[in-house]
């Protein structure tokens, strides 16, 4: 007697319609199904191996999705306080040199307008440089003199003000106000609408005096005890220029991410007596340290996800020689080793992916709490930034655990294959 399930005949021939039936109940994922029957029922041992392994792929994302977070903010937070000082593109006469004298240029170009149709360009401004020495009574101290216009984009500053006012700038005279650092502040003893002589060495000498408008903190101390900012039309008249010449231009993009094809497209706009440079030319050792901090991020993820695999790995082991009677009896049921091999990769997937799980739960919260409340502290004259800084990007997030998935389960495949060894006969007798 014949049905679609059974076969009530002798032995043999019912083990033959068994795996019949179980050939077609494969069409159903039946690897998949299995595996979700062993999630639910573990031994005691194996139980604490699978939450252990659980465990270090949870702390494995929480530690990689932080070290990214924290390291891309850091890059961010350090990028954006050179950019302020410099923008993101300079423009130059051509036989300008390196130091902070220049060779004026007209500030009425005509290749302005097609700049401003470029894709990505924030903003255009002025600006001029004159070393010089700021002298009070008890104390010198060497400066770079930043001169800006009325069109200077003060939105970097006025995050960076700690107190005073911005720079006032009126048609007919030059204003005598400066911003200064903190770090000039203390050092010369000085304060908000304090007077200042700053002394500027050419032939003849000459000298101004300032009124300290506002002090400003960026944290980044090899700027801040470098730069002053005041009104462009004292170096006008200190280099003997007119009133329309500069010493270049600066350029600010709305993302950084645009500067190389931003300023390939600047290079071809402007003539052959201009030059560009990018702020990372400008500034090539910070942007080498920063480059460097990339390596720290890539060892930490390596290590990770090398400590995750391996846990994984000793956890399929156990779960392999805990499973060898099921193993006998899948075999003598008709499957094949890549139907058993399935059943384990699933099960281990199930335990990456609720690792993963709780490892962005864990990794995006601390992430969020920092962000809100700034929790963690650093030392600023160490670190260049007063708490650690963060920064969310859904894409490295998926990214990573894309990655961590992808790999460990790559890791799993070889020690996968020690199922193929594993006797039918012998696995059912397995105690």
């Amino acid at each position: 007697m014949v049905n679609d399930n059974f076969v009530i005949c002798n032995g043999e021939y019912k083990l033959i319609s068994i795996h019949y039936n179980f050939k077609n109940f494969n069409i159903l994922n039946t690897p998949l199904y299995i595996a979700r029957r062993m999630a639910d029922s573990e031994q005691k041992v194996t139980g604490i191996v699978k939450k252990i392994a659980i465990a270090s792929i949870a702390l494995g994302i929480t530690v990689m999705i932080i070290a990214v977070a924290v390291v891309i903010g850091f890059q961010s937070e350090i990028r954006n306080k050179v950019i302020g000082f410099g923008s993101h593109i300079q423009i130059t006469s051509f036989d300008d040199n390196i130091s902070y004298e220049s060779q004026p240029i007209n500030r009425h170009q005509p290749f302005l307008e097609n700049l401003s149709a470029i894709s990505g360009i924030k903003s255009i401004q002025v600006f001029a440089t004159k070393p010089g020495v700021i002298k009070t009574d008890d104390e010198i101290h060497g400066i770079i003199f930043k001169g800006v216009g009325s069109d200077f984009s003060w939105d970097f500053f006025n995050e960076k003000i700690t107190e005073g006012r911005q720079i006032e700038y009126t048609d007919s005279t030059r204003s005598d106000d400066i911003i200064i650092s903190d770090h000039i502040a203390k050092l010369l003893q000085l304060s908000i609408d304090d007077d200042v002589f700053v002394y500027f060495i050419q032939d003849p000498p000459r000298v101004r005096r300032l009124s300290v408008a506002a002090i400003y903190d960026t944290g980044l101390e090899e700027l801040d005890q470098l730069f002053i900012l005041g009104d462009i039309g004292h170096l006008q008249r200190l280099n003997d220029w007119g009133n329309n010449e500069v010493a270049g231009f600066e350029i600010l993009l709305h993302d950084f991410k645009d500067l190389e094809e931003v300023n390939a497209r600047v290079e071809s706009t402007i003539p052959y007596d201009f030059q560009t440079r990018t702020i990372r030319q400008l500034y090539p050792q910070i942007f080498d340290w920063l480059a460097l901090l990339d390596m720290n991020v890539y060892v930490i993820i390596f290590i990770m996800i090398l400590v995750a695999g391996i846990n994984m790995i000793t956890t399929l082991l156990i779960s392999v020689l805990e499973k060898t009677n099921m193993i006998g009896i899948l075999k003598a049921l008709g499957s094949d080793n890549k139907l058993v091999r399935k059943v384990f990769l699933y099960h281990a997937g199930f335990l990456i992916m609720r690792g993963m799980l709780w490892g962005n739960i864990l990794g995006v919260g601390l992430l969020y709490i920092q962000n809100l409340t700034g929790i963690i502290k650093l030392d600023q004259a160490s670190y260049f930034v007063s708490t650690v800084p963060v920064h969310f990007s859904l894409l490295y997030i998926l990214l990573i655990n894309l990655g961590t998935l992808v790999i460990s389960l790559f890791m799993l495949i070889l020690p996968s294959y020690i199922i193929a060894s594993v006797s039918p006969v012998k696995a059912i007798t397995f105690r």
